[in-house]
């Protein structure tokens, strides 16, 4: 069997069941086989010996724009946002990303496995997203987790900037809300007239910018809503319920003034980057303590680091210093796997260890959220992607 073995001596921590010490986590064929203290390996397959190392699953990025804005490559490698027309529903980031951006590198050694990759935030509507794995194809379809996860809207300050410098639709908060509303509406009369084509057995002209926004409609794709003050994020809960369709809010940097309501609605957040200066208006009131007081509300949370706003490699040390801040551990690591990816729709495969789901794992000298904690190894689907090796992190070839 490929991409096969077993972990023995380290210090497990499978997130959704208690840690243990000693005992193994078995991989067969990529996939997680069995976990346990009294797990007894099965013969013939090779054995990591991690004892006095941490094994934990790999980290899910929620909301990045590795790949899509490369760095180190200026205006060539910068696709995040096509800012020609306020709604870009049909576009799609798997199409624009490199997988040999840096950043990729840099999310390995950080613990990073698994990444949505998003449209940028200058469109009331940016895009669909695709949750990819951080390494081990040769192309982005080899890395696929999922390119049906969701579409990236935006509200406030970004949206009324980019179409007011160009004098046009939406230069207000105004103008923003009506686009998104319009467009549901549009898609809502869309839907209608298709399946009244489909049951008549008519011809029916296709609009792929309609046909994404019904999916959202019937539930498929998550709305992920970038927002930070409480006002706008008062009008993306006011949407979602005039269209019902399934909000995750993004950012959230006023998310904590109006947190009773979020719990109420069960909409998730995934806060931050918290590593940055407060550089706009929106901003004014940013600070990684909101992050705990969301969480004490009853507010689902994850982490971005939104990269490379924030190096991709610092997602871990953002959930050190929430941690610092009054987050409780296990909440922190929760908000670095298992929440993000059951946010988006494949918590199935990743965030966890256990049977069935993907050997995604990483290796770790110690706590993961302590900061002098350093990732050692990771696997993705079994295969070993990265090392830390004579002070230096090791990359397996892509080529």
């Amino acid at each position: 069997m490929t991409n096969s073995f077993v972990v023995t001596g380290a210090h497990v921590v499978p997130v959704t069941a208690p840690a243990f010490d000693g005992g193994a986590v078995v991989v067969e064929d990529g996939r997680v086989t069995a976990v346990g203290p009294d797990v007894t390996p099965p013969p013939g397959l090779p054995v990591v010996d991690a004892a006095g190392a941490w094994l934990v699953p790999g980290f899910v990025e929620a909301h990045g724009h590795v790949g899509i804005h490369e760095e180190a490559n200026g205006w060539a490698g910068n696709d995040t946002n096509e800012m020609t027309d306020p709604n870009t529903a049909a576009v799609r980031a798997i199409d624009a990303v490199d997988i040999d951006d840096e950043g990729f590198r840099d999310a390995l050694s950080g613990g990073i496995t698994s990444i949505v990759v998003k449209p940028g935030s200058g469109n009331p509507i940016g895009g669909q997203t695709v949750a990819i794995k951080t390494w081990g194809g040769r192309t982005i379809d080899e890395q696929l987790i999922s390119d049906a996860v969701s579409v990236k809207s935006a509200l406030g300050e970004n949206p009324k900037r980019v179409y007011g410098e160009k004098g046009k639709t939406p230069s207000t908060r105004l103008g923003v809300a009506k686009v998104i509303r319009e467009a549901f509406v549009a898609a809502q009369d869309y839907r209608a007239a298709r399946d009244a084509a489909a049951a008549k057995g008519e011809p029916f002209t296709r609009d792929l910018t309609k046909e994404t926004l019904v999916r959202v409609l019937d539930g498929e794709l998550a709305w992920d809503q970038h927002v930070h003050r409480h006002d706008d994020i008062a009008t993306a809960l006011r949407l979602a319920d005039e269209f019902g369709y399934r909000l995750v809010v993004n950012h959230g940097t006023e998310a904590h003034k109006i947190a009773d309501l979020l719990a109420e609605r069960d909409v998730p957040v995934i806060y931050g980057p918290l590593f940055t200066s407060r550089s706009k208006v929106e901003l004014r009131d940013r600070g990684i303590p909101n992050l705990a007081r969301l969480a004490a509300a009853g507010v689902r949370v994850a982490i971005t680091t939104d990269a490379p706003v924030v190096p991709i490699n610092m997602l871990v040390d953002q959930a050190t210093a929430a941690v610092k801040e009054g987050l409780p551990w296990q909440t922190a690591l929760e908000a670095l796997t298992v929440n993000p990816a059951d946010f988006l729709g494949f918590g199935d495969r990743v965030g966890r260890i256990e049977p069935g789901f993907d050997a995604d794992l990483v290796l770790w000298d110690g706590d993961p959220l302590a900061a002098t904690s350093r990732a050692t190894r990771v696997w993705i689907d079994g295969a070993s992607v990265y090392q830390w090796a004579d002070g230096t992190g090791v990359t397996t070839p892509r080529w």
